[in-house]
C-alpha cells in the first residue's frame, strides 16, 4: 500500500466526504465515494442502504454502478475510485471485476476492511487485477465524521 497522493486527490476526497455527510440524511453510515477520470467526476455516491433497504448499496458499489454507466463500459479503465472508508469485502471484490487501476481511501476500518486491515483482497496475487491502493488521505474527517454517526447508537 502506498501513501502517495497527487495534487488533486485531496479535492476529490472532499468531493467524497461531502457526500458522506449526504447519507446522514436518510440515517446512513457516512461513507462516500467519487469515481473520477482524467480529472472528470463520473459519479459521486454515498452509502443507502438504509434509503434503498439494500445491503449491497454501499457508496463504492454505487459510485461503480453510474460511473460505468457513464463511461459506457463495465471496466472503469484509467479512474480512480475516492472513498472514505477502507472498502469492505464486497467493494474490494468489485473494484477488482472493475479492474479500477487505483483506489485512495480515507479512514481504515480495523473490523471489516478488505484493503489492508483485515484482508488484502485488493493486493491479492492470485487475482488478474491489483489496483495501486493509498490510504489516509483526509483521515480524520472521515474518522470524525464515522465516531460522531456512531456515538449516537450507542
Amino acid at each position: 500500500m502506498h501513501q502517495r497522493f497527487f495534487p488533486l486527490d485531496e479535492h476529490f476526497m472532499a468531493l467524497a466526504i461531502r457526500e458522506a455527510q449526504r447519507a446522514l440524511e436518510h440515517d446512513d453510515v457516512p461513507v462516500g465515494a467519487v469515481l473520477v477520470r482524467d480529472g472528470e467526476v463520473l459519479s459521486a455516491t454515498h452509502n443507502e442502504r438504509e434509503l434503498r433497504a439494500d445491503p449491497t448499496a454501499h457508496a463504492e458499489m454505487l459510485a461503480l454502478r453510474e460511473g460505468t454507466r457513464a463511461l459506457g463500459d463495465w471496466r472503469a479503465l484509467e479512474c480512480v475510485l475516492y472513498v472514505t472508508l477502507e472498502p469492505c469485502a464486497m467493494c474490494a471484490g468489485a473494484i477488482v471485476l472493475a479492474r479500477v487501476p487505483r483506489v485512495v481511501f480515507a479512514a481504515s476500518d480495523p473490523k471489516a476492511g478488505a484493503a489492508g486491515s483485515v484482508l488484502d483482497i485488493l493486493a491479492q496475487p492470485q487475482l488478474n487485477h491489483r489496483p495501486e491502493v493509498s490510504s489516509g488521505l483526509l483521515a480524520g474527517a472521515s474518522s470524525e465524521l464515522l465516531r460522531t454517526f456512531f456515538a449516537t447508537r450507542r
